[in-house]
């Protein structure tokens, strides 16, 4: 989701070497998750997912892109905007969750492989 939206991306960062330069680029990370529990079980696992934007400008294009995608791929989001004055430039911070599904057992016959 986050390569289609066509910038420069890591996760949580940059390493020094692989900096993409001037903005726009984009950092995204889990931070934590908050499991659907019942029963001694965790049924379901919520991952939540931090998209960070970061321009020089406000970029209402960019930032529509990234909410298309985030719109786009079903998830529900909340976002914030602030001026990081060291660095000089904005930060656009788009929170999310994500479930992720277990695997599915092999059936009978099937090697657990992809072929």
């Amino acid at each position: 989701m986050i390569a289609g939206i066509g910038l420069p991306y890591a996760y949580d960062h940059f390493e020094e070497t692989e900096a993409p330069g001037n903005p726009p680029f984009i950092c995204f990370f889990y931070p934590s998750h908050d499991d659907f529990i019942a029963d001694d079980t965790n049924y379901q696992s919520i991952i939540r997912l931090v998209i960070e934007l970061y321009t020089d400008n406000i970029d209402f294009t960019l930032e529509s892109q990234v909410e298309s995608a985030l719109t786009g791929a079903g998830l529900p989001y909340t976002s914030e905007r602030e001026w990081i004055e060291s660095e000089r430039m904005y930060q656009t911070t788009y929170n999310t969750e994500v479930t992720l599904q277990p695997s599915p057992e092999p059936g009978p016959g099937d090697s657990g492989t992809n072929n």
